[in-house]
């Protein structure tokens, strides 16, 4: 990749609804410059917000960054009293940036989502912002430091869009949705509280209209998603660590379960490298193995999870999860042995 430097130049931003801070101190900055004496009844129907947000631009550019604003009652509009050669910069480190590059780097396995574009987009707007020249041999990362997802969810870019949209704005969806092992789908209307990316796979907590309840949807199982012109207010006591609380991933049950599991001196250490579950214990075990315990509320993931360690996993309570992981154990025997 070379060399990343500034260029001193910034991309125009398509016009939307509700601009972002910067965007308008810059529009109020650029008028003054050109000879104009803005104010807060020009700018705000200019870029469609409030007076109030405009007047609070003006008070952050005045006594944050220290421009010297004044306002002209005569030209009914605000004027720089000194000269400003130009809109103050952003001060940001070496190191800080070389962190703003390890995190775009960790975000790329999302290429091809809505997301990719506005980290762009900001990364863009930073190195146009900086107060200096500033080289980072990028290339030297390249070679170093990397981020790799083994099963990257194959997920609709306009459906992503879509569902971050109305996540964001509390706008209401209609979409199209097809449960696991089925092949039939049905229509809901949901009021996307939350989306979330755990794991590598996207899920989305709305409330759906169809079951009267908060749900999760994934959104690599949605055909088809539209706004239905309706927007919603999110509960207040709404937060997804209390939707995902007592769950080993993202389903969550309404039981109670004290979970037990020994696993052998060859993943011994792998368990003891993580931290799986806020509620879990760990007891070394004689043999060198770990003995783990969890707090859940649903047995389905964890189930799943044990199998995944091939045998190196003993289930010691709750006497339904030794049955579910025989059950499964067998199952998994009766299929190969029709091979």
């Amino acid at each position: 990749m070379g060399k990343y430097k500034k260029s001193g130049r910034t991309k125009p931003v398509p016009r939307q609804t509700s601009r972002p801070p910067l965007e308008r101190m810059l529009k109020i900055h650029q008028t003054i410059k050109s000879g104009g004496f803005p104010n807060a009844t020009n700018i705000s129907s200019e870029l469609e917000v409030v007076r109030k947000t405009v007047y609070r631009d003006i008070e952050f550019m005045r006594d944050r960054l220290g421009l010297p604003l004044e306002y002209d009652p005569v030209k009914a509009g605000y004027y720089y009293t000194e000269e400003v050669s130009s809109f103050p910069a952003l001060e940001i480190s070496e190191g800080e940036l070389f962190s703003l590059m390890i995190a775009e780097k960790a975000l790329r396995q999302y290429r091809g989502t809505p997301f990719e574009k506005t980290l762009q987009r900001t990364f863009n707007k930073i190195a146009g912002m900086l107060s200096g020249p500033v080289s980072l041999h990028l290339q030297d990362w390249e070679d170093t430091v990397s981020f790799k997802t083994s099963a990257a969810p194959m997920v609709d870019e306009h459906i992503l869009k879509t569902i971050a949209k109305s996540t964001e704005q509390r706008r209401q969806i209609e979409i199209v949705y097809r449960k696991p092992g089925t092949r039939s789908t049905d229509r809901r209307m949901v009021d996307p509280y939350h989306l979330a990316n755990i794991n590598g796979d996207w899920f989305l907590f709305g409330f759906c209209h169809l079951r009267n309840d908060v749900r999760t949807f994934v959104p690599t199982r949605i055909i088809e998603a539209k706004f239905t012109g309706k927007t919603f207010k999110r509960p207040k006591g709404f937060s997804l660590e209390k939707t995902l609380r007592g769950s080993f991933g993202v389903c969550s049950g309404t039981g109670s379960y004290n979970v037990v599991i020994r696993f052998t001196d060859k993943v011994a250490d792998y368990i003891r490298e993580k931290q799986w579950h806020p509620s879990q214990k760990l007891r070394s075990l004689k043999n060198g193995g770990v003995e783990l315990r969890l707090n859940l509320s649903s047995l389905e993931e964890i189930k799943k999870w044990i199998l995944s360690w091939s045998g190196n996993a003993e289930v010691i309570a709750p006497p339904e999860l030794i049955r579910e992981v025989r059950k499964a154990a067998e199952k998994i025997l009766e299929v190969s042995a029709q091979k």
